[in-house]
C-alpha cells in the first residue's frame, strides 16, 4: 500500500495543446493517503477515466507527476506499478472454478501454495462465497461475478492501490447496495488504498471517506460527504451531490446580503473579493415553510416517501424546498425562509461567501 499523489498533472490527447480548452485534464493536484477510502465522482467526459489511466500507466500525462509513496511512477508500466483494477464488467476466468480464479494472481507471481490456500480462504470468507468455491464461474449470477472479480482485486495484500472502475454499473439495482455494503466492509477490514471510479453520487458517498469531484477535466472540490454536502465549494458540486440538488438562483449584492426577486436575503457570511457574475445557492432542505419571508406560488409536490419536495415560484424563478412533515397543496401561496447560515453567493461558480465560525 502507499500514499498516492498526483502533481500539477495536465493531460492533452493533441500532439501540440495550444490552450486550456486542448487539455482533457485541466491542473490535477491530489493526495491519497495510504490505507484510505476514496471516490473519483463525476459525469461522462468529465477526465475520469483519463485519471485512471494515467495512475495505472495506461496513459504517461503531457505535464505532471504520479508519485506512488516516494517513487515517481509517471513513465512506469503499469505491471511496474503494483495496482489492482477492478473494471466495470468482471474479468473473471469462466473455465475456473471460484477458488482457481481468486487464487491466479497469487499463483502468477510465485506465491507459496499454503500462502495461496489461507489468502483464498481468507478473501472467500469476506466475500460470503466459501460455498462456492469449488463451483465453476461460468455459472455464477452477475453480482456474484463481479464479487469474484473484486476478490482478485485484493487476494494480494502487496498492492499500491486498488482501483474501482464504475463496478457496479452491470448490476441490477437491488443488488447494488449489498455489493457497495460489501465493498466498504471489505475496505475496513484490509486497510488497503482504494479509488472508486464512478458518475453515480450514492455509490461515491457511500464508499467513500473522501471524494474528489471533478466537471470538465478540474477538480472542483476534494471533501468528505457531508463537507460538500454541507458547503460546495462550486455551484457543480451543489447541483451535482443531493437529490434534489441545490438551488442556484439568479441574485444582485447590495453590501453583504444578497437580492433576490426584489427581497434582501441574509448570507452565511462576508462576501470574498471574487469577482464575477453573482448567485445564490441554498439547498432545498434549508428553506422551510414560513409564517413570514419570501412569497411564493407552489406548483408541484411530490411525496418521496421520507419527506416532501416542493416545486415553487418566487417571482419568476423557480425553487425547491423540502418539508419534513406536512406540505401545501398545488396552487397554494406560501411563505419561504432560507437559512441564513446555509445561503451562500457564488460567483461565476465559485463559492464567494466566507463561513463565520
Amino acid at each position: 500500500m502507499a500514499e498516492i499523489k498526483l502533481s500539477h498533472l495536465r493531460h492533452s490527447y493533441l500532439p501540440n495543446p495550444s490552450g486550456p480548452d486542448d487539455y482533457a485534464l485541466k491542473e490535477i493536484d491530489v493526495t491519497w493517503r495510504d490505507g484510505g477510502a476514496y471516490a473519483l465522482l463525476g459525469p461522462s467526459g468529465c477526465g475520469k477515466s483519463t485519471l485512471l489511466n494515467i495512475i495505472s500507466g495506461l496513459l504517461t500525462p503531457s505535464e505532471g507527476k504520479v508519485i506512488f509513496g516516494d517513487q515517481d511512477v509517471t513513465t512506469l508500466a503499469p505491471n511496474e506499478r503494483n495496482i489492482a483494477q477492478v473494471f466495470q464488467f468482471p474479468v473473471i476466468y469462466d473455465t475456473m472454478t471460484v477458488r482457481q480464479n481468486l487464487a491466479f494472481p497469487l499463483k502468477n507471481r510465485g506465491v507459496d501454495e499454503a500462502t495461496i490456500t489461507k489468502r483464498v480462504a481468507d478473501i472467500a470468507e469476506m466475500l460470503e462465497v466459501t460455498e462456492m468455491l469449488d463451483t465453476r464461474a461460468a455459472g455464477l449470477s452477475p453480482d456474484n461475478k463481479q464479487k469474484i472479480s473484486m476478490g482478485r482485486g485484493l487476494v494480494r495484500d502487496d498492492v499500491n492501490v486498488v482501483m474501482f472502475d464504475e463496478p457496479l454499473t452491470v448490476i441490477d439495482p437491488h443488488l447494488k447496495w449489498k455489493l457497495r455494503s460489501k465493498l466498504k466492509e471489505l475496505h475496513q477490514r484490509v486497510k488497503a488504498t482504494m479509488i472508486y471510479v464512478t458518475h453515480d453520487q450514492t455509490e461515491a458517498l457511500t464508499f467513500a471517506d473522501e471524494v474528489v469531484v471533478m466537471q470538465d477535466g478540474v477538480v472542483v472540490q476534494t471533501g468528505t460527504p457531508v463537507e460538500l454536502f454541507e458547503r460546495p465549494q462550486h455551484t457543480f458540486v451543489g447541483h451535482f451531490i443531493g437529490s434534489p440538488g441545490m438551488n442556484i438562483l439568479p441574485c444582485d449584492l447590495k453590501g453583504d446580503h444578497a437580492v433576490f426577486e426584489g427581497h434582501d436575503i441574509a448570507l452565511e457570511g462576508p462576501l470574498t473579493a471574487r469577482e464575477g457574475a453573482p448567485q445564490i445557492g441554498i439547498r432545498p432542505e434549508y428553506i422551510s415553510l414560513a409564517s413570514s419571508g419570501l412569497p411564493a406560488t407552489v406548483t408541484k409536490v411530490a411525496d418521496v416517501g421520507r419527506h416532501f419536495v416542493i416545486d415553487a415560484m418566487v417571482g419568476n424563478t423557480k425553487l425547491k424546498a423540502v418539508s419534513e412533515h406536512t406540505a401545501p397543496d398545488a396552487g397554494s401561496s406560501v411563505h419561504l425562509a432560507f437559512q441564513p447560515d446555509q445561503t451562500r453567493v457564488y460567483r461565476d461558480g465559485w463559492i464567494a461567501t466566507e463561513a463565520v465560525k
